[in-house]
């Protein structure tokens, strides 16, 4: 019997075989996503409210969560070379927001050494408010070819509100 004639009797049984592995990766797939499903939100907050005691006080609120960033960044310009004047400019455009803390800046600075003059600036916004860029304030600093030397777009992402 040739080779030929040979697979092609065998060939009912070899798609036969093929479908059920196909069937059978099919159903761990199927298990797979119900058993992703049956597990809970690991975001939701699981925390029980506070529960009447037996005295009739209720006990200590849960602790409060984690502040989070918020997505929606507020900008401000500066120009110039002079330290103080740059500090009492930082302070006066941020003002608006004095009540609010800081968690990331990223500043562009103009020119080709945009990203020296924009560590300049990141280096003196503690200065300007100290209660808003604290030690915990991450910078960063860029440079934008497109703006004139000694100047900066200051993007501000303040954190939001405790547990909001």
């Amino acid at each position: 019997m040739s080779r030929g004639r040979a697979l092609r009797r065998r060939g009912g049984r070899l798609g036969v075989v093929v479908l059920a592995g196909w069937l059978f990766a099919d159903l761990l797939l199927v298990l797979a996503l119900v058993s992703m499903a049956d597990r809970p939100d690991p975001k939701a907050d699981d925390r029980p409210g506070p529960e009447p005691s037996k005295s009739g006080t209720t006990s200590p609120p849960p602790p409060p969560m984690p502040r989070s960033v918020d997505r929606n960044p507020e900008e401000f310009e500066v120009r110039g070379r002079d330290k103080g004047d740059l500090v009492k400019e930082i302070s006066k455009d941020t003002r608006k927001w004095s009540s609010r803390e800081a968690a990331l800046v990223l500043t562009f600075g103009g020119g080709s050494n945009g990203t020296v003059y924009a560590h300049r600036v990141n280096s003196l916004l503690g200065k300007a408010r100290p209660e808003m860029f604290t030690k915990k304030t991450a910078t960063d600093d860029y440079h934008n070819l497109g703006e004139r030397a000694e100047t900066a777009t200051v993007r501000v992402y303040f954190y939001t509100a405790p547990g909001g």
